[in-house]
């Protein structure tokens, strides 16, 4: 399932913990697909507590707690990391990450409180959702074949990769453009990943990410930027992606557009899709400007003069993703709309 409808999917079922209709989810993916950023994203637009759990990283013990005697009898003193009412309050996440990766011993001590919210007298807040990620065992990742009783505790979805959901993401989360102007340019290596040959850095949402910190951080020291980019993305992802932000000098001038100056668009692909990348940026920034209404008419206009009208088709569609409806009050829309209309009807 898609990233963006999976956001829709663990938002439905956080909610539902309030109700009781809550069922554990476990979501499988490859390393770097986002996952867990996934999950962080919704306790943050909720406000609540994640609480993150690496069950790879404990005994059996660890989860059930430590024994000790009241007069005759031996009760169990319960994990600080467990959600608690009093310290974590009444609604959040128990976040189970790496479950693929804990052993048998340990995933066993957690079938009670996946399914039954209980570990002995201990028993998770009404209003905490429990979710949990792993890697699956093609992805060359330390993982154990989960069990069918632990498996059969969850509803199971499988992250896939699509590229329209991380560039909304990139825009929201203020990815360098560049960045996503070669990813659209390259689709095919927003994820590439050969369990055979093992390798140590790889294209990812995750890296990409990576890379993008690293153009901020060597943008400026040409011979170190290169290095930078394969040591997040690969050899070849690298050489890629340092190529294509060399060709951008040949840019045309970005103010000139958004003034609705006569600019005409490059001729070469890659530069085509820098253009639409950038635009799609500075239609962000004016969005709660005063002349917001200016700019997107001036760079849906613009979009029109793409030798591929298809590149304008996916220039407006990032733009409606992140910017909105207010896209549709802009006068120009309707006559960039007109001239499109055989493309989007097809």
């Amino acid at each position: 399932m898609r990233p963006a409808h999976l956001l829709t999917v663990i938002e439905k079922e956080f909610s539902s913990a309030d109700s009781g209709h809550h069922t554990p989810v476990m979501l499988w993916g490859a390393p770097g697909v986002g996952k867990s950023q996934m999950v962080a994203q919704i306790a943050e637009n909720h406000g609540v507590p994640l609480i993150d759990i690496r069950l790879s990283q404990m005994e059996p013990s660890d989860l059930r707690g430590i024994p000790f005697r009241v007069d005759e009898f031996v009760e169990w003193a319960v994990p600080s990391m467990l959600p608690n009412l009093q310290r974590h309050g009444n609604r959040g996440i128990l976040f189970l990450d790496e479950i693929t990766s804990a052993p048998p011993s340990v995933s066993a001590a957690a079938y009670q409180l996946i399914l039954d919210r209980k570990l002995g007298e201990y028993e998770v807040p009404e209003g905490w959702a429990i979710i949990a990620a792993g890697n699956r065992q093609g992805d060359r990742g330390v993982t154990y074949s989960m069990p069918a009783p632990l498996a059969n505790r969850f509803s199971h979805y499988e992250v896939e990769i699509n590229l329209d959901d991380w560039v909304a993401w990139a825009y929201a989360n203020g990815i360098d453009e560049r960045i996503i102007a070669f990813l659209r340019f390259r689709q095919d290596l927003l994820f590439e990943f050969d369990a055979a040959q093992n390798p140590v850095a790889f294209p990812s949402p995750r890296s990409w990410e990576f890379a993008h910190r690293a153009l901020h951080k060597f943008d400026e020291s040409n011979n170190l930027l290169l290095g930078a980019l394969q040591a997040c993305v690969g050899k070849a992802a690298g050489i890629e992606v340092k190529a294509f932000v060399d060709s951008l000098d040949q840019m045309p001038d970005l103010d000139a557009i958004v003034k609705g100056e006569d600019v005409a668009a490059p001729k070469e692909i890659d530069l085509q899709y820098a253009v639409a990348t950038a635009l799609v940026g500075r239609a962000i920034r004016a969005k709660e400007t005063d002349d917001a209404m200016t700019v997107h008419g001036n760079i849906l206009k613009y979009a029109s003069r793409f030798p591929q009208r298809e590149m304008g088709v996916m220039m407006v569609s990032d733009m409606h993703r992140a910017v909105g409806q207010d896209i549709f009050a802009v006068p120009e829309f309707a006559g960039w709309a007109d001239k499109i209309a055989d493309i989007m009807l097809y």
